[in-house]
Order: structure tokens, then sequence, then C-alpha cells
């Protein structure tokens, strides 16, 4: 309730930034996009491209002055729908003659994948002001915000220039080379209050199902395992249990960030009979890395380089 009283003032405030002061302040301007994703209604089209496979998505967001509310639809391949309310996410993904509904946790999806608390950010990297660029039509100031560390990726954001948001978002590698990007082609402000858009629109005549992903919130420390110093930056941000098919004992989950890249390390024991899981592999800007600590399978998944993935995989101790 707190966030959505802070939100609602900053619907107020987000014009009184003097375009002059932000040009002169980076940090400004991302700021206002931080909170421009979340305090502004708004409906367009964006591609989503991770090498050589692209999507574009529909998106409409509400906010009506004390909740948010999304809907995100797939327009390529399988009609897959995503609507948010807040932290509250539900997935709806055609499977044969279902429709299967999955329930997640909040996360941060485009274009609000800025935290509007910026102090982790500037601890982790450095921002720059670049040139006015033209995107969806539209005006554009674009941001170089570059990792102080080889232990995450840099980006460069296109913020408009108007609105205050965040109209494309690219993810650069060591070589400065564009490995992930997302990006408005269509985007226009909306008014409307009536929410009988925030339904999902697949096939009725298929029967929902709803998936269980049963996860509990786990913040007890292990007396199997503890973890020793993570990578520079990176600090915990939710742990949860989750209890999987076809697996005897439940995997403990957690997430770290240092503000923008978010890593998920995953810990159960070893199956008798099942050979244990080992390796890495980098799939466009995702990081996998696999090893064996004493009698647990450690499994470490993020949009981070190949080092930082191994050093939080290498802090789980096992614990005899």
């Amino acid at each position: 309730m707190l966030f959505n009283r802070w939100l609602l003032a900053a619907v107020f405030t987000i014009s009184t930034y003097a375009s002059q002061a932000a040009a002169n302040d980076p940090w400004q301007v991302l700021q206002k996009a931080a909170v421009a994703a979340h305090a502004l209604s708004y409906q367009g089209i964006f591609v989503c491209q991770s090498g050589p496979q692209s999507i574009s998505v529909e998106i409409k967001h509400l906010f009506n002055g004390q909740h948010e509310f999304a809907r995100n639809v797939v327009l390529d391949g399988s009609p897959r729908e995503v609507l948010s309310q807040g932290g509250d996410v539900v997935i709806y993904n055609p499977k044969n003659e279902k429709i299967v509904i999955e329930k997640r946790r909040g996360h941060n999806m485009f274009p609000a994948i800025l935290p509007t608390d910026l102090d982790a950010i500037k601890a982790n990297y450095t921002l720059r002001a670049g040139d006015t660029e033209r995107v969806a039509d539209r005006q554009a100031q674009t941001l170089v915000l570059e990792a102080k560390d080889n232990l995450r990726y840099s980006y460069k954001f296109w913020v408009d220039s108007e609105y205050g948001l965040l109209l494309k978002s690219v993810m650069l590698n060591s070589r400065n080379e564009a490995i992930d990007s997302m990006a408005f082609n269509q985007l226009s402000l909306i008014n409307a209050v009536d929410l009988d858009w925030f339904k999902p629109k697949i096939d009725g005549k298929k029967a929902y199902v709803m998936e269980d992903v049963n996860t509990i919130a786990d913040k007890q420390d292990s007396v199997h395992w503890r973890l020793k110093a993570l990578p520079e930056g990176f600090v915990k941000v939710d742990q949860m249990m989750r209890a999987v098919k076809g697996k005897t004992w439940p995997v403990t989950h957690m997430i770290f960030s240092d503000g923008l890249a978010s890593v998920s390390l995953f810990i159960e024991p070893l199956e008798n009979g099942i050979k244990p899981r080992t390796g890495r592999s980098l799939v466009g800007n995702t990081s996998f890395y696999a090893n064996v600590a004493g009698n647990l399978q450690i499994t470490v998944v993020g949009e981070v380089p190949e080092m930082t993935v191994v050093k939080i995989a290498n802090a789980v101790v096992f614990v005899k």
C-alpha cells in the first residue's frame, strides 16, 4: 500500500522534471524511466531479440491511481499470455488440448526492468548520457550503463524524451556486442480505466488447468550447506522451496541480484541412480553452470557472464 501511495505521487511529479536538468544528470533520466514504467498507462508492441530468435509482444499497462494491471500477449508462435497485477503474475500457455495456468511471483518485465531504487545499480555500474535518437517514431535520450567489472553485462538504454518511458534496452557483452535487446516499435499513452481487456483471450473451448508450482518461502539456514562470500555486488533477494514433479526431495531456489541482473541458484540432494549434472554453457545472454558439492546437486542460471554463475555455484559449501 505504501508503494502504491508513492507511485500515485509519482504520477503527478514525473512530469515536473526539467528537461535541461535531466540532460545534465543521466541518473535522473534513468530514475524517471524506472518510475514511468509503473506510473504511466500505455499500450504498444515491443520486440525481444536474443541471438537469432525474436518474438513480438503486445502490451497494455494501466495504473489507476492505486493498482497496476498489465497484459502481455506473445504474437509469434504459441499464443501465450501473461497477466500481472502488482506482484502477482499469471501465465496462460496452450499445451495440446488444454490451457495451462501457472502462477508466479512478480518479476520485472519490459519496460519495467529497472528498480525504482537505483542505489545498487549506482554501486555496480557507471552511467553516461549519449545522443538523442529515434525509436518507435519518438525521440529518445540514450544512456550507457557500463559494468564496473566483468561479473555483469553492460547496457544501453533509450528513454522517451517526453514520456520518460524506456523505449529500448540492449545488453552488451565485454566486447561491446549486443547479445539481447527489447524495443518498442509502436507505443501510445492511454486513458482507459475499463478493465474488460484485463483477461485472457485464449481459445475458450479448451479446458483450463492450474499447474501447481508449489513453492513456499524459506528463510531458514540449512544444516547441510552454507554460503561463502558471493561475487562482488550480488546479494540474496529471495529464497524458497520448490516441490518438483519427479523429484524425491524439494529443491531450494535462491535468487541473487546486483540491482539489475538476476541469478538463480538451485540446490537439491543427489538422487540414487541418477547421474549428477556437471558442466557449463552459454546460450545467448544466459549462462548455465552445474556442479556437485558433497552430495548436493548445484545448478546456477542467470543473465550474467559465465564467471559469475561459476562463482555463485562455488560459494555453496557442503556440510556433513
